[in-house]
């Protein structure tokens, strides 16, 4: 019986991605990444995949990569916080800013990772045990040239009949981006052992080792 406990310990804790029950209530402010970006030729894109913490610990080891802020974008509320969100009633996403050298990693080489490791681009307001619009996955284009990259790719992967269903990832337009609570923040480098990360996360860093090792990086991007 022991065995079966600790069982459905585990199962209970990588159920769903959700507010640690000890939280800190500083939240991160000031996106110092936009200036410097601006600064050193940098770029910056939004990607919004199922829960933060996943979708970050993989594009935090991408090489390449400068930063990555988990946050909320795409609501209709001027404001966000992870209960607001969670409750479903901003149209906020789960989503994921980072920084990028250009020079070292391309747009359309991230949203390959993100299609192929990050995401099911078939699921509808869910991403694996966590369901709601909250969840949707999603493209943010930040410029044009973005935009158009994000379409055609779209376009490609829609012609090559990858998946026996449609394709639901939407390309939004960008708007707020509002950076979740400090305990959200590099999650999984910070709790690697959390049955959540165990279950759901870890595997997609290890998928991006093995499927992209060129621009895999070990250790955690973060300026």
């Amino acid at each position: 019986m022991r065995a079966t406990f600790a069982g459905l310990a585990l199962a209970l804790a990588a159920s769903a991605c959700q507010q640690p029950a000890i939280a800190a209530e500083a939240t991160v402010n000031a996106p110092q990444a936009e200036r410097v970006a601006k600064e050193s030729g940098l770029k910056t894109a939004i990607f919004a995949g199922g829960c933060f913490w996943g979708v970050e610990a993989v594009f935090s080891h991408v090489k390449g990569v400068k930063s990555a802020v988990s946050g909320y974008h795409g609501g209709t509320e001027r404001q966000a916080s992870y209960d607001l969100v969670s409750s479903g009633i901003t149209d906020h996403a789960e989503a994921v800013k980072i920084t990028y050298d250009p020079k070292v990693i391309r747009y359309d080489q991230l949203l390959r990772i993100f299609f192929s490791v990050v995401a099911d681009p078939t699921q509808l307001n869910r991403q694996g045990p966590d369901s709601g619009a909250q969840y949707r996955s999603a493209i943010v284009p930040m410029s044009a040239e973005q935009n158009a990259v994000a379409k055609a790719y779209i376009a490609q992967l829609n012609g090559a009949g990858l998946w026996s269903k449609p394709i639901v990832t939407k390309i939004e337009r960008a708007q707020a981006f509002y950076p979740a609570e400090t305990y959200h923040q590099d999650f999984m480098v910070r709790n690697p052992r959390n049955g959540y990360i165990v279950r759901w996360d870890a595997p997609k860093v290890k998928a991006l080792k093995a499927m992209y090792p060129g621009v895999y990086s070990a250790s955690f991007q973060r300026d």
